[in-house]
């Protein structure tokens, strides 16, 4: 399905359809790092800014042109990581997940990051051990799990989880 789709560049004018876009996948199976109650248009907002500015910001689109994933990460700041692009952080609408659009936003986002001045020869992101699905797609797209982070997720349920530093090198 995902041949169907087009990913678009996105900036602060997108911040009312990628809150609404957060909202929603905040609540579905897979989640997000924030809760609902933590996502609101200030945050939108900064991540976009900074991301569209120093880093990619990109969102897929259906046919009808709404938008059903979004995908983000940024430049660290010292000089001698700029290089590296970090706090990746994908999202895909719960009507969307399992249809492509994850690996989609993936192919565009690493293929926009090789065109990136300076350079950018490493990606990073953070997936928690209990998202075994999004840990499968990002070792398919060639992350590598670099560690773990041990119990520092705490669920909505209190249980405590890992989280799996990844990366993957251009």
């Amino acid at each position: 399905m995902s041949n169907t789709l087009l990913t678009t560049p996105l900036n602060i004018t997108s911040v009312p359809e990628v809150l609404a876009l957060y909202q929603v996948t905040s609540r579905g199976r897979s989640g997000l790092a924030r809760s609902p109650e933590e996502i609101d248009q200030s945050y939108v907002r900064d991540f976009l800014e900074r991301a569209s500015t120093d880093g990619i910001a990109l969102g897929a689109r259906s046919q009808d042109g709404s938008l059903c994933g979004e995908i983000h990460a940024v430049r660290m700041t010292p000089f001698q990581f700029r290089h590296v692009l970090t706090g990746l952080t994908v999202a895909v609408h719960p009507a969307w997940q399992g249809k492509g659009v994850g690996s989609l936003l993936f192919s565009a986002a690493i293929e926009r990051a090789r065109s990136l001045l300076p350079p950018v020869t490493r990606i990073e992101l953070i997936a928690r051990e209990g998202n075994a699905d999004a840990i499968r797609l990002y070792q398919r797209l060639g992350f590598v799990c670099e560690g773990r982070f041990t119990k520092r997720v705490r669920l909505s349920n209190g249980e405590l989880e890992d989280d799996i530093p990844m990366a993957l090198l251009l």
